[in-house]
């Protein structure tokens, strides 16, 4: 197999990659705001079993993590594994990846001087409003880097999900590596994965700079 096919061949998997990339974070974005609210509550019980839930999801391989959602429902229930992998390692990755996020929204959300929140009250706003107007924006802005550094991960954690099958790049760029005895298909899928991440890179400075509303 020549170079131009073997590339080919694995950008069939790279729209499978994609899609496991985009929808993780559009799931677990808002799931980890959430996350992260909850293991802010003064609820004692909400508190202490949200943050078992993160320490086990942070605590464990995203590989294991995998597995379970893939073929938990089987080995469990009985119930047939859907035939459509892209369901369960999305639902995977997604509450893996919110487990990270929260903990980084947590520390943003923490790391608010409480005078903004004595500010906004006198103001008149509401605790809603002083959240989503005040305090949510600026949070967004610190997190940022942290935040880039955990979607660069994803971009590289993608390559996972040939755990369970499922036909992204690096999966098929293993087939043929296995196929044509050649090591080619593993370079070209690195190749891959570092523009992707550069595009992501550019992408998130550009959200940096746009947001960095504290620089002359």
């Amino acid at each position: 197999m020549d170079l131009m096919t073997m590339v080919l061949k694995m950008s069939e998997g790279l729209g499978k990659t994609c899609a496991i990339f985009f929808l993780t974070l559009l799931f677990s974005l808002p799931l980890g705001m959430i996350v992260a609210l909850l293991r802010r509550s003064k609820n004692k019980i909400v508190s202490n079993v949200t943050r078992f839930f993160i320490s086990v999801l942070r605590g464990t391989p995203l590989m294991l993590q995998l597995i379970a959602v893939t073929y938990g429902p089987y080995y469990l229930f009985g119930l047939t594994v859907s035939r459509n992998k892209l369901i369960p390692v999305v639902i995977a990755f997604a509450i893996n990846y919110a487990a990270y996020f929260a903990e980084i929204y947590r520390s943003g959300i923490d790391s608010m001087p409480v005078g903004q929140y004595e500010a906004a009250e006198v103001l008149g706003y509401s605790k809603v409003q002083t959240f989503m107007k005040i305090i949510l924006p600026q949070v967004i802005r610190r997190i940022l880097p942290s935040m880039t550094n955990e979607i660069v991960t994803l971009v590289k954690d993608t390559s996972m999900a040939f755990t369970v099958s499922y036909q992204e790049m690096f999966t098929i760029g293993k087939q043929i590596a296995n196929s044509q005895t050649s090591f080619m298909p593993f370079i070209v899928a690195g190749v891959f994965y570092y523009v992707f991440n550069a595009i992501v890179g550019f992408a998130m400075g550009k959200v940096e700079d746009k947001m960095n509303y504290y620089e002359m």
